[in-house]
């Protein structure tokens, strides 16, 4: 079994006249990405390899929350569709087991959601683990199992 954990970036600052790529987290995005990684490790997922996005938000996101795993900045995670997304995953080495892909809304929570199904929101800091008994080149929408969603705000 392999392990996709979805990840949205954690809470940006809104900064008059900064490009949207440069956004910076704010004082709470970096303490939710702390628990983010936290609460993945606690429940006993080691990731593998993080695929992230090169916005300013999201590599901080990740650097925070994995502070020891290899982070993969893939561009064409910033304003990607889910199908981007899914075919990005199935790109990852057959080996792995643990992938985390960390990006932005609303692409990472239909992927989530595309993948596994669920009802829940994806606000800043959320995640989703979703279990794949597939290969990754195999994965297909609804081919997911949510193992757990966790969001900074109901925790």
């Amino acid at each position: 079994m392999r392990t996709l954990i979805v990840l949205r970036h954690a809470k940006a600052a809104q900064v008059p006249g900064l490009a949207d790529r440069e956004r910076p987290l704010t004082d709470r995005g970096e303490r939710d990405a702390k628990r983010a990684g936290d609460e993945i490790r606690a429940a006993g997922f080691d990731p593998d390899v993080v695929l992230c996005s090169p916005a300013l938000r999201t590599r901080r996101t990740a650097e925070i929350a994995f502070p020891e795993t290899e982070i993969s900045y893939e561009r064409e995670i910033y304003e990607a569709y889910p199908e981007e997304l899914l075919e990005l995953v199935r790109r990852s080495d057959p080996g792995l087991g643990t992938v985390v892909l960390c990006g932005h809304n609303p692409g990472v929570h239909e992927l989530a959601l595309g993948l596994a199904g669920g009802d829940y929101g994806f606000r800043p800091g959320a995640f989703a683990v979703i279990g794949v008994e597939s290969v990754w080149a195999d994965l297909w929408p609804g081919e997911g199992r949510l193992v757990s969603h966790w969001d900074p705000k109901e925790h």
